[in-house]
């Protein structure tokens, strides 16, 4: 039995195997428990192995490959077209094994032990982050439901908050004020907590010469540089810039069919956080580029008054994604706009 390809259905305890020769002939079928995956795929030859892009999927690249496997991450919605009749481990085994014999497939860009580290970082803050917006809005309903207004940013409840609750002729119940008093407590537990973690992202973007080196781009902070290695590390799963922003999500959505071509909203592919931070970033250039003449402040300023604002600033994360792939895939230094 000689296995080409091997479509590996990931799971947490029993994981399902469809392997298929260099014919594309069914050879090997068989459902395994975790604690003998490792064993069996150690007997087998050297071959191709794909899993889905999930929990664990990288932790199982790198054991894979450390037994001489070459192992290839795909995303769930290029598996998904593949799988015949109904939804089942065997079934999804192989919708698997077919996607990874195509020769067009595109596949996730692998990821280290280090970049799953600061993916981590940027996560757990993330969660932190949205903890906090929603407690903030928590504590504003609870005050506009006793009839006491507050502005809407973090910033302002933070200022606005103490003196609500130093105010003894608002109204306010002992008990509301109470309530309150301790949610803002934990308010200030959470930004102590935000700030660590901003700190741990800053010593990684400090000790990491390809973040520091992209973090010289327009638009592009330690956050973001820092995100981006995480997430791509040096491109090379990409045949080029334009290839990483559709990645990013970055491009225009497409409807088209015979001669009509139709245009949408960028399609908002990829990580969400990733390119949010692209956005945020282009967002502040734009803004900035208004005071500013040089000519990538003046193309910036064309196609603001030309295209809107909105179009201006994905066009300028769009084009800072792909400064940053050639940057990452060619190991160079960032120019300035001529």
């Amino acid at each position: 039995m000689t296995v080409a390809f091997i479509g590996i259905d990931l799971a947490k305890n029993v994981f399902q195997l469809h392997g298929v020769d260099a014919n594309g002939q069914a050879v090997l079928k068989r459902r395994l428990r975790r604690e003998g995956l490792l064993a069996e795929i150690a007997e087998l030859e050297p071959c191709v192995i794909g899993v889905e892009a999930c929990t664990g999927a990288f932790y199982w690249q790198r054991q894979f490959e450390a037994l001489g496997h070459t192992v290839k991450v795909i995303a769930p919605q290029y598996v998904k077209p593949f799988v015949k009749h109904q939804k089942n481990d065997q079934n999804d085994a192989e919708a698997i094994c077919t996607a990874l014999m195509l020769p067009n497939m595109k596949f996730v860009p692998t990821k280290s032990e280090e970049q799953q580290d600061i993916q981590a970082l940027h996560r757990a803050r993330r969660r932190l982050v949205n903890h906090r917006t929603a407690l903030v809005s928590q504590m504003r309903d609870l005050l506009l439901d006793r009839g006491i207004p507050i502005a809407l940013s973090t910033g302002r409840a933070r200022r606005a908050i103490p003196e609500i609750l130093e105010n003894q002729t608002n109204g306010l119940s002992a008990m509301s004020r109470e309530i309150i008093g301790d949610l803002f407590d934990f308010l200030g537990q959470i930004d102590a907590q935000i700030t660590t973690f901003d700190r741990r992202i800053d010593a990684v973007f400090k000790s990491n010469e390809d973040c520091r080196r992209i973090a010289r781009i327009c638009g592009v902070g330690p956050k973001t540089a820092t995100a981006v290695v995480a997430a791509v590390g040096d491109g090379r799963e990409f045949k080029n810039g334009r290839h990483l922003a559709a990645w990013m999500g970055l491009v225009p959505r497409q409807h088209s069919s015979g001669d009509k071509r139709l245009l949408m909203g960028i399609s908002k592919r990829g990580d969400r956080h990733l390119r949010t931070l692209l956005i945020h970033g282009a967002r502040s250039v734009v803004r900035v580029a208004q005071r500013k003449t040089d000519p990538f402040s003046r193309w910036v300023n064309s196609l603001r008054e030309r295209r809107g604002m909105n179009r201006a600033i994905v066009a300028v994360a769009n084009k800072n994604a792909g400064i940053i792939w050639a940057m990452l895939n060619r190991n160079e230094e960032f120019r300035a706009h001529a």
